[in-house]
């Protein structure tokens, strides 16, 4: 959760027309911090986490992506409905 606060936080900071080039900016900027921030998690769990399952820790966050990307599917057939 912790990196895609941060990456809402610095890719909707601009907002119109005239600022298209910050805004693409700072979608890079957002999602190359969202790597190297979910990266260092990564390690500070590996590091600081004894006994760790590591298919455990993997497989939950591989399920937590799978539920971002999906749900806006889930929710347009939902909303799509009578």
């Amino acid at each position: 959760m912790l990196p895609n606060v941060y990456f809402a936080h610095r890719a909707f900071r601009f907002s119109g027309a005239r600022a298209a080039q910050a805004i693409v900016r700072s979608f890079y900027a957002g999602e190359a911090g969202k790597l190297i921030l979910t990266a260092v998690l990564f390690a500070l769990t590996f590091a600081g986490v004894k006994p760790l399952a590591p298919l455990a820790v993997f497989g939950v966050f591989v399920l937590t992506q799978l539920v971002s990307w999906f749900a806006p599917l889930l929710m347009r057939t939902r909303l799509s409905r009578p």
